[in-house]
């Protein structure tokens, strides 16, 4: 599977990954010989990649269930970070900076987004959280009502379509029995207060689930103080026993949150705590404001089941950002749209999807069919951060002269199949899905020096994918898959196509596509342990690299292709019915496999993919002496990493953080109580969290906090 390249990169990370596979391979030989019957839950029912719900060890491709209520439990509710951190593949930072969101990547996909998540779907109760172009939005996931999280790695993410290196998929929980109502307060370390309010539960037949909550944080770092506002609803109706109605609705609002932007190497070593003078001369900050609803329908006839979504929002976004009054003066630079993002988005879209089973053969089979339509529409404006003169403003950090006025609109039509056969020993899936996306802009600020610049391009690409599950035994599973995947550039990529007073958009940029494989191995060890293990190659032609980066203008372009090759190894066991155990390791092998030129610099092949740590784990070890009453600790590894594509920049280093919790619950008739202290960053180590790639001013490294220590408490009383 792994073919060599010209540096033989594959056979170099042979040697590196050769101990891991042999002490899975033992595992598997174990856990033949103590073939017992799996802890259910070590083995949840997933419904990410197949569409229908299926055991995870049963599907062709790596999906990872994450149990919120115990996440919950020890946590602050903020950032999806807090429920993510030991899914293997996946590298969730948190930045410290909620203008620009978390940094996710999976299997490298996603590492180069300057804010945001790119690369990877994000979805929420059946509602995209990624817009058409592939970008998306952590923030909007509400953690307090959540029941799970899945998240898919590998071949199959690409039956969701464009941009899904990986998916992620948020479920709320289904309301059920008797009402109740709890509330919760937890504050701690950097000013930070959470309060969080609920109800749910259900009558006369119909469920429902409501929350609202306010985060506020000074921040660890100057100038990235914070205040969330978040609202969440759900209703379900059951109109008889075949068919469901759910409603759902969310919203979220951010006014001024502070952006501290990165630290060149200097700063950060003299005070990671500090921020770069612009940040404070521009006042560099993000108001956002967020509302979405959404409905979903299913109904089964009979062998066959219908599924029916529609949903539609509103976002609006503000944006001061640290450009120099010079950069944007209207006489030496006509064409730049200053240093103020202001747009208003509207977004829509439906899915429709009909899934059958029925024999055939010596095996059944299931069948879905279906489509999905999205569309979002930006009113964008671009303003002067500064009143006045460009070389004597009379004041900068407000919003001056209008540079930009446009509309953009990105709309998709994704049409797919998919199927499972399932026999006595094996089980075949496939998938085919067909993306088709348009951009369009419609440009209205055409002035002297500033032409029109209004276009379209469209994008389309068919995705196969196709895997296989053999069977071993009852307790042990083999699979293989393999696909193409499609990864179109976002609008926010597509802004520029240079850095002169003469360039437009970069309707020139072309997908990036990928050819993915994947082996790996599910077993049971025992009653009470599952391990799984994942070897994968990504090969990626196309790739978007940045370009340059200055002035407030980064510029992408297509580089030749990439390799991605690595090894996922998770283990989740129960030692007894005090202790539990989990450990996940991902070893990734990333380099650019041509030469290149960007910014006027050769890149060499075999140079490291920025963003992306070569060695990521986690470790939990948790003690349940009684009752209601559990401690935890957590181990949190990430190797160096490189920052921009030369690799020849101070990369940021490695680090290994412990994390300490400690949880309790008491009952008391209708009254639940729970308490939670959590200790982050326990032996206070210094270390940079996340890296912005590229950055032309040098302003790569974004610190993460010193020991931070959080308390809170919980009560809810069920009727």
């Amino acid at each position: 599977m792994f073919a060599s390249t010209r540096n033989s990169p594959a056979a170099s990370l042979h040697t590196r990954l050769r101990p891991l596979p042999l002490a899975l391979l033992a595992c598997v030989g174990a856990s033949h010989a103590l073939a017992a019957e799996p802890t259910p839950t070590l083995n949840p029912v997933v419904v990410t990649g197949s569409r229908v719900e299926a055991e995870s060890f049963d599907l062709p491709f790596s999906v990872d269930a994450v149990d919120m209520q115990a996440v919950q439990a020890g946590n602050l509710g903020v950032n999806a970070s807090e429920a993510l951190a030991g899914v293997p593949g996946l590298v969730v930072q948190n930045r410290q900076n909620y203008a620009q969101d978390l940094q996710i990547s999976v299997r490298g996909f996603g590492s180069r987004a300057a804010f945001g998540v790119r690369g990877v779907k994000m979805i929420a109760d059946g509602i995209p959280a990624s817009t058409p172009d592939g970008q998306g939005q952590a923030a909007t996931f509400n953690l307090d009502t959540a029941e799970r999280i899945e998240v898919m790695r590998g071949p199959f993410s690409t039956v969701y379509g464009n941009h899904a290196g990986g998916v992620i998929q948020l479920f709320s929980r289904d309301p059920k029995g008797a009402p109740t109502v709890r509330g919760g307060v937890l504050g701690g370390s950097w000013g930070t207060t959470k309060v969080d309010i609920g109800a749910e539960g259900e009558k006369n037949g119909v469920g429902y689930v409501v929350d609202a909550s306010r985060f506020d944080t000074d921040g660890y770092r100057d100038h990235s103080a914070a205040t969330r506002d978040q609202l969440f609803g759900k209703l379900v109706f059951r109109p008889d026993q075949d068919s469901r109605l759910t409603l759902v609705a969310n919203a979220l609002r951010q006014d001024d949150t502070d952006d501290p932007l990165g630290l060149t190497w200097d700063t950060f070593k003299d005070d990671p705590q500090d921020v770069e003078s612009v940040a404070e001369a521009f006042n560099t900050r993000k108001s956002i404001d967020h509302r979405q609803g959404g409905a979903t329908y299913e109904r089964r006839f009979g062998a066959g089941r219908l599924h029916l979504s529609a949903y539609a929002g509103e976002r609006s976004v503000t944006q001061f950002q640290a450009i120099p009054t010079a950069v944007q003066n209207l006489a030496t630079r006509p064409r730049h749209s200053g240093g103020v993002i202001d747009f208003d988005r509207s977004f829509h879209g439906l899915g429709a999807r009909w899934t059958h089973t029925l024999a055939a053969g010596p095996g059944e089979l299931t069948l879905t069919a279906g489509v999905d339509y999205d569309r979002s529409e930006d009113a964008r404006k671009g303003f002067e951060n500064f009143l006045g003169s460009a070389f004597a403003p009379s004041a900068v950090g407000v919003k001056g002269r209008l540079r930009r006025n446009e509309t953009d609109t990105v709309t998709s039509v994704d049409p797919y199949v998919q199927g499972s056969w399932k026999l006595d020993k094996w089980t075949v899936q496939a998938g085919l899905r067909h993306s088709d996306v348009k951009f369009e802009v419609d440009d209205k600020y055409i002035a002297a020096g500033n032409p029109d610049d209004s276009g379209d391009i469209r994008y389309r690409k068919t995705t196969p994918a196709l895997g296989i599950v053999y069977h071993l035994s009852p307790v042990v599973n083999l699979y293989a898959s393999a696909a193409r995947g499609f990864e179109t550039p976002t609008l926010t990529e597509l802004s520029y196509s240079g850095t002169t007073s003469t360039d437009g958009f970069n309707f020139g940029l072309k997908p990036a596509t990928s050819k993915q494989y994947e082996l790996g191995a599910k077993a049971f060890v025992g009653e009470n342990t599952r391990v799984n293990v994942a070897l994968f190659e990504i090969r990626t032609k196309d790739e978007l690299v940045v370009d340059s980066a200055l002035g407030g203008r980064t510029v992408f372009k297509n580089a030749g292709s990439t390799l991605r090759q690595g090894v996922e190894f998770a283990a989740d066991t129960e030692f007894s019915r005090n202790w539990r155990g989990k450990l996940s390791v991902t070893r990734l092998h990333a380099v650019y496999d041509d030469d290149f030129v960007a910014g006027g610099r050769t890149i060499e092949d075999g140079k490291r993919i920025p963003g992306i740590p070569a060695l990521s784990a986690y470790a939990e070890l948790e003690w349940k002496p009684r009752e209601g009453l559990a401690t935890a600790v957590e181990v949190l590894h990430r190797g160096k990493v490189y920052v921009e594509d030369t690799n020849t920049k101070r990369t940021a280093p490695g680090y290994t953080l412990a994390n300490l919790r400690l949880t309790a619950e008491q009952r008391s008739g209708h009254w639940t109580f729970q308490e939670m202290v959590r200790v982050d960053n326990l032996f206070d180590k210094e270390h940079v969290a996340s890296v912005i790639v590229g950055d032309g001013n040098d302003r790569f490294y974004e610190p993460g906090p010193t020991r931070s220590v959080y308390a809170g408490i919980k009560t809810s009383y069920r009727f």
